[in-house]
């Protein structure tokens, strides 16, 4: 049945439409039935495209599923891979394979921002486009085709891949919570200092030192105070590793 109702949709597509649907089932693996759900997944705000209700289209609604299909799907091979793991260990464990790092290289490794509908240039979209365009696209197959398609796709696509349980297992997820938990074992005093820089050709930008005993350890430069911590944070780590990883 499902090969009538697609033989019948493809004759009825446009060229455009056409061209979206091989891509599309090049990168699933299998055929997409309802081809607009994948549309919207690609589709940013800034299109200002409304539906038949006057809501916004956009990818962000699908974004939120895909990142629930994820942590479900991970979870449950998490839990049957490894038998012996309490819940702070899986919790752990599933953060590092589903973090926002890990989402963009996915994202990018299927070059999905090429799909992308928006008013804005590609080049002004940040690093986390790609990991929200992969999230939306997770929503959207669960949409279009249901739970056990979406969790093939996510044994594909994330598992099988990129899964390593030992690499995973010391793999940093955070450097800044890494620092400061040592800073705490340790009875260090430890202070982010941050403040505005802008940067050349006036770019807003933030500074960032990082003290340790009232002595600077580090500093860093980045579009914002998160990344510009998280920055400084790795570099002090690697300053420290020896250390810290005695511990």
């Amino acid at each position: 049945m499902k090969r009538i109702i697609h033989k019948i949709f493809k004759k009825s597509r446009s060229p455009e439409d056409g061209i979206f649907f091989t891509e599309m089932e090049r990168i699933l693996g299998f055929s997409p039935i309802k081809l607009s759900i994948y549309k919207k997944a690609f589709t940013h705000r800034s299109s200002n495209k409304l539906d038949e209700n006057g809501v916004s289209i956009s990818y962000e609604r699908l974004e939120f599923l895909g990142d629930a299909m994820l942590s479900s799907v991970i979870a449950a091979h998490l839990f049957n891979k490894v038998p012996s793991g309490d819940e702070g260990y899986l919790t752990k464990m599933r953060s590092k394979i589903v973090s926002r790092e890990h989402l963009n290289e996915l994202g990018k490794d299927l070059n999905l921002i090429q799909y992308i509908e928006s008013k804005v240039p590609i080049n002004h979209f940040g690093e986390n486009i790609h990991g929200n365009v992969f999230e939306a696209l997770v929503g959207a197959i669960y949409l279009d085709q249901g739970y056990s398609y979406c969790e093939k796709f996510i044994q594909k696509r994330v598992i099988i891949p990129y899964v390593d349980i030992p690499r995973l297992e010391g793999k940093v997820i955070s450097y800044k919570s890494l620092l400061i938990e040592w800073c705490q074992k340790e009875k260090k005093a430890f202070h982010y200092d941050v403040f505005e820089d802008n940067g050349i050709k006036g770019e807003r930008l933030y500074g960032v030192k990082l003290s340790i005993d009232d002595k600077v350890v580090s500093k860093s430069r980045a579009t914002s105070k998160k990344k510009a911590e998280e920055i400084a944070s790795k570099r002090a780590y690697f300053a420290f590793q020896e250390k810290i990883d005695a511990k």
